[in-house]
């Protein structure tokens, strides 16, 4: 297996090549960096304010074989039938994105805490890679697969997959 990284938009300089090898070391595998969507505009809601998640979802190359496809953004994003969304992933399709907007101390007003952005991102993006190998939302909120409805949430869990879902994973 193989994840293949794309950063959308302008995303902060070596961030993704330290989630790329975060996220490498929790599934044990092989990953590279690709050229993602430059130009977002098409997925951007002005009465939002907002991206459209599901919009650049389907922008991101289509895996091959066993590959998963994970896309990297810095701005906010939304499905229509909630607020924002951390990330969002296609199961069928193997592809999924975060975004790092909401993830970071600074959209709160807060300093700036690179090591905090990382861990939350790592989760974010091991939680929807959970979705691509067929994984639903879990009842344990220590599980990586915990819906995370609030940073608080994200912030609680741990980056790994309980008992019961960890066998579940469809590779």
């Amino acid at each position: 297996m193989k994840i293949a990284f794309e950063p959308l938009g302008n995303v902060a300089d070596g961030i993704t090549e330290k989630l790329k090898d975060r996220v490498g070391g929790v599934f044990n595998c092989a990953t590279e960096t690709r050229a993602g969507l430059s130009d977002l505009a098409r997925a951007y809601n002005p009465q939002r304010k907002q991206y459209s998640s599901s919009a650049l979802l389907a922008s991101l190359r289509k895996p091959e074989g066993e590959e998963r496809v994970v896309g990297i953004a810095e701005v906010d994003l939304y499905v229509p039938r909630l607020s924002y969304v951390f990330g969002e992933a296609d199961a069928l399709s193997g592809r999924a994105i975060v975004s790092l907007c909401r993830l970071r101390q600074e959209y709160y007003g807060l300093a700036p805490d690179e090591p905090l952005v990382l861990e939350r991102a790592t989760k974010e993006i091991v939680h929807e890679l959970g979705h691509t190998f067929g994984l639903g939302h879990c009842s344990n909120s220590r599980c990586i697969m915990h819906f995370s409805n609030s940073l608080a949430d994200t912030d609680v869990k741990e980056v790994n997959f309980c008992g019961r879902c960890r066998p579940k994973i469809i590779l």
